[in-house]
């Protein structure tokens, strides 16, 4: 038997199913610990790789472990649950399908104005129990027409409000809705069936139509896969399987079923086959049932599938809302979808598509939508454009923003509050700062820098001004970030000299540098480091040892409340070379010394760092020295011995002697007594010659020398 599969074009999964189940993979694979309130979808496959990789399912957030992400699924909850994860303290994520969101707080809104709610759906689908969840005691579920027509037929309440589970059968729907009376003001009717709803089961009952057989694909306990399942059985035999390995244990019912139409239609006939699948049934069960129908037909033609539904959802987002808009409307919109970097897809309840352009989102232009919104925020728009031909409606978030954050600057004016902005320009004369969407300029003088500086260094930084002068007419706001800084600096004044004493030790920055001493930052407040105070080597100007910018441990040296001076010190008493060279060395003691600079008198030599002592010309050598020069030159190392620590606390002066002569001559004293050592007390010294007979006059003199 020969055949030709065409698959409907809305099949699979809706926005709001896709959107679930990415998060919840999202969450996986940022190494989250994840558990969902239920099966994030009804098929078995996508919950079975979920389970797979990490995710949980329970039924209640008392359930959750510490730490624990817990995800809501697309078809929402009651109020009370989102109350219950709060208590938990973890982190939830919230994939409540925007359109299921909407029922929810349509439910809420007209239960507060004393509406009762009429829910048309299954009172133990989760989605309905999601709904109900949100009113308060005052709803009714209905099933169908027949349910319907005893609620009417008992009485009508005085005030009624009537949605529907958005996987409600469309053509139901529409039999219900005959039902009711016309001309009750307190009737009000929200079509919130899913428009991927409502097009999948049109397109499922077109194809059917047209077709001998339908397979439609998806889980037993989804509601929208059995709806689409009831429409194709109306029109032709139909399967439901949740995947392909269903397929093939009922492909013999199936070659059965095709050859009672050959029978029917004559042996030239070409079976036309149709597959569907439910919102909840990924695209790859879909592409194997397309290709495992090869397995029982010969299949001439396979016609692909679509492009996924969600493509199209966004073009056609909720056309079932009446509501009116017009140019200048402030409307309250759903994000649906964000279009690359250019657009947003906005859904505001009423029969247009809805779209923010970048420029009217925000006045930012290195942002992205992106970066800005996320599907399923609810924004305040103003309606700029409105294109009945074309469906569409131009809506503006940047106008808004400007709106309320100008009745903000107003207010922060009058209460002097601080401002935080964005700097996004550096202009003639200043900056101009966006804070929640309203323009405010600060000129150059009041921007927190000194005379003469570069601007630039404040774009797209984070600033923090007050109000200083604003135009009501004009919406124009004029801001200064030195009155800002000048507050914290006088705020952190008062509470150092409220609690600084001396001894405390600071880390502050290096603000400026001047010929006597480093001025530092204490947190508001700068003290002076002496010049004397940087290091304990001689240096002639504090930038040979430190920079501005730089980070110093300081510590207070003494105060002046009355003049507001601070001297700070910065050198360690450990750290003193000469504490570290009196433990070190002592006199007597024969050291490599390093020739640092020479003068008439004699020479300097570095002991070590920071502690030089003088060789006096006339302990350079045994021989008279005229030019100290001719013995020694800087960068030369000696050895010298230390023949004088002199330390003159009173007048703080400290002088070393050092001697090349004296070290010299002991360096010979040592090796002549090793030498002679050698002599006496080697056991393997030869036995002396006999002397020859020395002239008398000679002998007596050596004796004498003796």
């Amino acid at each position: 038997m020969k055949a030709t599969v065409t698959t409907a074009k809305s099949a699979g999964f809706c926005f709001g199913v896709d959107r679930a189940v990415k998060l919840v993979y999202q969450a996986l694979n940022e190494e989250k610990r994840v558990a969902t309130l239920g099966p994030i979808v009804h098929n078995d496959a996508v919950v079975s790789d979920l389970t797979a990789k990490g995710a949980r399912i329970i039924s209640d957030p008392a359930e959750l472990f510490p730490g624990e992400t817990l995800i809501i699924r697309a078809h929402g909850v009651p109020k009370s649950v989102y109350e219950q994860a709060a208590a938990t303290g973890n982190p939830v994520i919230d994939a409540t399908c925007p359109f299921v969101a909407r029922i929810h707080k349509i439910a809420e809104e007209q239960c507060a104005q004393g509406c009762r709610v009429w829910i048309a759906g299954d009172p133990q689908h989760p989605e309905v129990q999601g709904i109900v969840g949100h009113c308060n005691e005052n709803y009714t579920v209905f099933r169908d027409q027949n349910e319907l027509r005893c609620l009417i037929d008992r009485r009508l309440p005085e005030r009624v409000a009537i949605v529907a589970q958005t996987t409600y059968n469309k053509i139901l729907w529409g039999e219900c809705m005959k039902l009711l009376p016309s001309g009750e003001p307190g009737l009000q009717v929200f079509d919130t069936i899913c428009n991927a709803t409502a097009a999948r089961q049109s397109d499922a009952d077109q194809l059917s139509r047209v077709s001998d057989l339908m397979i439609v694909a998806g889980g037993r306990h989804s509601s929208n896969t059995v709806k689409l399942y009831d429409v194709c059985s109306r029109n032709c035999p139909a399967w439901l399987i949740e995947n392909a390995r269903e397929l093939a244990d009922c492909a013999d019912e199936i070659r059965a079923a095709a050859k009672a139409v050959i029978a029917e239609k004559g042996a030239d006939h070409i079976l036309k086959i149709g597959i569907t699948a439910g919102a909840s049934t990924p695209a790859h069960i879909i592409k194997e049932v397309q290709t495992n129908m090869s397995g029982i037909f010969d299949t001439d033609t396979i016609i692909p599938e679509s492009e996924e539904f969600a493509a199209a959802f966004e073009e056609e987002l909720d056309k079932t809302f009446t509501k009116k808009i017009r140019k200048g409307d402030r409307v309250v919109g759903i994000v649906a979808s964000i279009s690359g970097n250019n657009e947003v897809m906005v859904d505001v309840g009423a029969k247009q598509t809805g779209y923010i352009t970048l420029s009217e989102l925000t006045s930012d232009t290195s942002k992205k939508p992106s970066d800005l919104v996320k599907v399923g925020d609810e924004l305040e728009l103003v309606v700029i454009q409105v294109n009945d031909a074309e469906g569409t409606v131009q809506l503006s978030k940047r106008r808004v923003d400007e709106l309320v954050g100008f009745e903000n600057i107003l207010k922060a004016k009058e209460a002097g509050e601080v401002l935080e902005g964005t700097v996004l320009n550096v202009v003639k004369g200043g900056l101009v700062a966006d804070c929640n969407g309203v323009h405010v300029f600060i000129p150059a003088s009041q921007s927190g820098l000194g005379r003469g500086a570069d601007l630039n260094v404040l774009l797209k930084k984070p600033v923090r001004f007050v109000i200083i002068d604003v135009n009501e007419q004009r919406k124009r706001a004029v801001g200064s970030i030195r009155q800002v800084q000048k507050a914290e600096r006088d705020a952190a004044k008062a509470k150092f000299w409220e609690t600084a004493k001396v001894g405390d030790v600071y880390t502050g920055e290096v603000k400026s540098l001047t010929n006597y001493g480093a001025f530092v930052d204490l947190g508001g407040i700068d003290g002076m480091v002496h010049v004397s105070e940087l290091s304990w080597s001689r240096i002639h100007q504090p930038s040979d040892v430190v920079a501005v910018g730089d980070t110093l441990e300081v510590y207070i040296k003494a105060l002046d409340p009355e003049t507001g001076r601070i001297s700070l010190g910065h050198r360690r008493p450990e750290d003193d070379p000469w504490v570290k060279f009196t433990n070190e060395y002592a006199v007597g003691d024969i050291v490599q010394a390093s020739i640092v600079s020479v003068t008439a008198f004699g020479a300097f030599a570095r002991i070590t760092d920071g502690i030089d002592g003088l060789i006096h010309i006339s302990q350079l050598s045994d021989e008279r020295v005229t030019n100290v020069k001719d013995v020694v030159n800087v960068g030369d190392t000696v050895t010298v011995k230390i023949t004088a620590i002199d330390i003159d606390k009173e007048n703080d002066k400290k002088r070393i002697s050092l001697s090349m002569r004296i070290a010299a001559d002991d360096g010979a004293e040592e090796e002549a007594a090793a030498a002679a050592d050698e002599v006496v007390y080697s056991d393997e010294a030869p036995a002396a010659p006999a002397a020859e007979a020395a002239p008398a006059e000679e002998t007596v003199a050596a004796e004498s020398a003796e």
